[in-house]
């Protein structure tokens, strides 16, 4: 999945602008995952006429999708991969593919790519998909005594095709996950500076498992119960690799359920 990685020194803050390069983030150490065991995963073979990249995203009803802007800005069409575990086996039980063209693609308005601000997009898929058990959607936060949870200090997943190590140079062919502790946001600022936000959230990346280069887009998922809640997309990391320790940074999904809902209402 497709990830923006600011450059970043350990021992500097972010300049006031900082480098950004796009670059195929993945998920880096992770366990390999079965089938069904993330329903809402979407892969994201995504056009941009002469060009081509891998992004991840979740699938949140009958017909949509939530990505990250950074994966969507420009593009002309995306395949959308649903159900999969091998992305190279189009016969493989459970899997689907759906074409979207321009049209379908959502980019939010105030997405800045310099700073990764807004980095979130929608896809509008031209078929109703029905659900089964390879494919079900996540739940969109929910609020709890009238507030969002933080979701801090919580383990939560995050998944998908990218490069398995900072040595690789593809993404992998078959699903993958880790799972990792929300990082408490002041924490997290101290290593990004002002390049982090509260519309953002992040992700403790010890051990070296981390998302990376292909995973852009893709969902971090708190499951409580039977229930799984999308609370990030894979949005950011640091130049320096993705088995450094240093903390990979997502959209906060619980920030825009209103930009979220105002455009699934005006679909229906």
């Amino acid at each position: 999945m497709m990830i923006l990685f600011l450059c970043v020194l350990l021992a500097a803050s972010c300049t006031a602008d900082p480098l950004l390069s796009e670059v195929e983030p993945f998920i880096t150490n992770g366990e390999l995952a079965e089938g069904g065991q993330f329903p809402y995963q979407a892969g994201l073979n995504i056009s941009y006429g002469n060009w081509s990249t891998w992004c991840g995203g979740t699938l949140i009803s009958h017909y949509w999708i939530i990505t990250a802007a950074h994966c969507m800005d420009g593009a002309q069409s995306v395949t959308v991969y649903l159900g999969a575990i091998n992305i190279h086996d189009e016969a493989e039980e459970g899997q689907k593919r759906i074409v979207v063209h321009k049209s379908g693609i959502i980019v939010h308005s105030n997405y800045t790519a310099s700073t990764v601000v807004n980095d979130i997009a929608l896809i509008h898929l031209p078929t109703f998909v029905s659900f089964n058990d390879r494919i079900r959607a996540a739940n969109l936060p929910r609020r709890l005594n009238g507030q969002f949870p933080t979701y801090e200090s919580v383990r939560a997943f995050a998944s998908g095709w990218g490069r398995d190590s900072d040595a690789s140079e593809t993404v992998s062919p078959v699903l993958r996950y880790v799972e990792m502790p929300v990082m408490p946001y002041a924490l997290c600022r101290m290593y990004w500076s002002g390049a982090v936000s509260e519309k953002m959230i992040c992700m403790s990346t010890t051990s070296g498992k981390s998302t990376c280069h292909g995973d852009s887009g893709g969902p971090l998922v708190y499951k409580q119960g039977n229930s799984s809640y999308l609370i990030g997309t894979t949005s950011f990391g640091t130049t320096m690799g993705c088995q450094v320790g240093f903390p990979a940074v997502f959209t906060r999904i619980s920030s825009y359920l209103d930009w979220i809902l105002k455009h699934v209402i005006a679909h229906v």
